[in-house]
């Protein structure tokens, strides 16, 4: 067990990455390449007023380079026409001799701070775009021009055939390393299957020496979850695996993209368009891995409980598997419901949701909401107490009303019976008053024997009780009549003749079979000792005269 929780801890290494691609607010780029779509947009559009500011980044080779600000209505077109003169100076320059060195320029044009680059108009430096500095407009514009110099210097730089090799260097190297990585843990999840723990049918169980009971009864279901927790630890593993495979993939090809200038543009491309759906799965797989997780510690707690005897009695036993299975699956359902609405407000925060305002609103909506749904709140508190309490469990054949069968689903809010011709019913647990559970702890066969008046009473009570206990004795039904079977005599003069009443203590649901294995061997009995099963019949008294006078003068024709 210790294993399979430290396994985990390899793969959370991949993670990282990933939640550093996903949860790090990158700013929209405009691609460098031609064919490359747009990306970038306005930072901080919130209005719909053509008057508001509204800001963006100027850049080169995917590098951010300087902010321009300038009105809602106004800032597409400045925004694309500065960048179009960029790319366009940049190319010029990229492709003069290695040893042109680049001007720029700051000059007043109608007093306002005009950029130049080798002598080609860059752009005009606003009032707004000095605000964003917070320096008047002659320093603003000599900050962009002193880092214009050195980015169109880096860019040239970045181009020449020793950068590219050495680049392309370290690119083979990530790409090796990205290889290694992976294959190991590849390797690892190998040999991590053929080690993990079997489920616990090939495990035997501790077990207290001064245990009420044997091991044999908890057997089954410790061992049910010992399987189920064992599965949910595989699939854990097995998520956090691809996650990690993922991480080393795709960080390392994101690395390798930003190596060169001429596929840096699609790094940021792709972190651009890829940055919320990479947040949304992270999110998504995270909730997912907490879910099964906390599955496997429900059943390893359960485990621990039942194997420790503290929950098991000999009355109980049998019962514990039932009510270990019901408080399972609501707990299980309940921690499900949280874990979704906790990932529902990630998932909110990293769309950059703000979630107080609707935390706030809440809380009203809440009180809203429990004032409509009393009926829920009534099923809900109905379904805990009827859980609590152990009034039934899944499993168990109860009636409620007019109603019965085998409880196949119950959680706070309903309960679903599935009845003796299949249909499936559904009764909320605020509805349920009164219930007849007909498999709790033990069952009963209640048979009723009819016998004919003109049979030997005794002879016939002595042969139901013979057959009664030679089927008990056997070992097939031994395991399912708990006590010996009860002969109560007659109990009643009916219509059909003397009414004997037989009695079955059996397992849960198991009263059905011993009644219908009796009742075939009654059958056979009776009809080898001569004694005949009576059938409805009436006698008929005649008092009229006139009749019996009328067949008086018949008789003496």
């Amino acid at each position: 067990m210790r294993f399979q929780f430290l396994a985990l801890a390899l793969p959370a290494v991949g993670i990282a990455s990933s939640m550093a691609i996903a949860v790090v607010p990158i700013a929209k780029a405009t691609a460098q390449i031609p064919f490359l779509p747009q990306l970038q947009a306005p930072s901080s559009v919130s209005s719909d007023s053509n008057d508001r500011l509204v800001t963006g980044w100027i850049y080169l080779d995917g590098r951010r380079l300087f902010q321009i600000a300038a009105s809602k209505a106004n800032f597409p077109e400045r925004s694309e026409d500065i960048q179009k003169k960029l790319e366009t100076i940049s190319q010029n320059y990229i492709q003069s001799p290695a040893k042109t060195a680049v001007k720029v320029q700051v000059r007043k044009v109608n007093d306002l701070p005009v950029i130049y680059v080798n002598d080609q108009y860059l752009m005009t430096i606003t009032s707004e775009d000095a605000g964003l500095r917070q320096v008047d407009m002659l320093t603003s514009a000599n900050q962009v021009a002193e880092s214009l110099q050195q980015d169109l210097q880096q860019a040239k730089q970045e181009r020449q055939t020793q950068f590219l090799i050495n680049q392309g260097k370290i690119a083979a190297g990530t790409g090796l390393a990205m290889i290694i990585m992976s294959w190991g843990i590849y390797s690892w999840q190998r040999r991590s299957k053929k080690n993990s723990v079997q489920p616990i049918a090939s495990q035997p169980l501790r077990w207290p020496l001064n245990s009420p009971i044997s091991p044999a009864a908890a057997q089954p279901i410790t061992t049910q979850l010992n399987q189920q927790q064992h599965r949910h630890i595989q699939e854990v593993k097995r998520r956090l695996f691809q996650l990690t495979q993922a991480g080393i993939w795709g960080s390392g090809s994101f690395f390798i993209l930003g190596l060169f200038p001429y596929t840096r543009p699609f790094q940021l491309g792709i972190l651009t368009a890829a940055q919320f759906p990479l947040r949304l799965g992270v999110v998504f797989l995270g909730t997912y891995v907490a879910i099964r997780l906390i599955y496997a510690l429900i059943d390893r707690f359960t485990t621990t409980l039942i194997s420790s005897g503290a929950l098991l009695t000999p009355e109980s036993s049998e019962r514990l598997q039932l009510r270990v299975s019901t408080f399972s699956g609501v707990t299980k359902s309940i921690a499900t419901g949280i874990c979704v609405g906790v990932g529902f407000l990630l998932a909110l925060v990293s769309l950059g949701i703000d979630i107080v305002p609707l935390l706030a609103g809440a809380s009203l909506v809440g009180v809203a909401l429990s004032l409509a749904s009393q009926n829920l709140i009534k099923d809900a508190i109905n379904g805990f107490l009827i859980i609590l309490e152990d009034q039934y469990a899944l499993g168990d054949v109860i009636n409620v009303g007019d109603v019965g069968g085998l409880v196949e689903n119950l959680n706070l809010r309903m309960t679903q019976l599935r009845d003796s011709e299949g249909r499936l019913i559904t009764i909320p647990n605020s509805e349920i008053k009164i219930v007849a559970n007909l498999s709790s702890r033990w069952s009963r066969a209640d048979l009723t024997v009819p016998i004919a008046y003109q049979a030997d009473t005794e002879h016939a009570l002595k042969l139901i009780e013979t057959v009664a206990f030679e089927m008990n004795q056997e070992m097939q039904w031994q395991r399912q009549i708990l006590e010996p079977p009860q002969v109560l005599g007659i109990d009643q003069f009916g219509d059909r003749g003397l009414i004997i009443r037989v009695w079955f203590k059996t397992q849960p649901l198991k009263q059905w079979d011993v009644a219908r294995e009796f009742r075939r061997r009654l059958k056979v009995a009776l009809d080898k000792a001569g004694i005949s099963i009576s059938v409805p019949q009436q006698a008929i008294w005649v008092n009229d005269d006139q009749l019996l006078n009328f067949q008086g003068n018949g008789k003496s024709h």
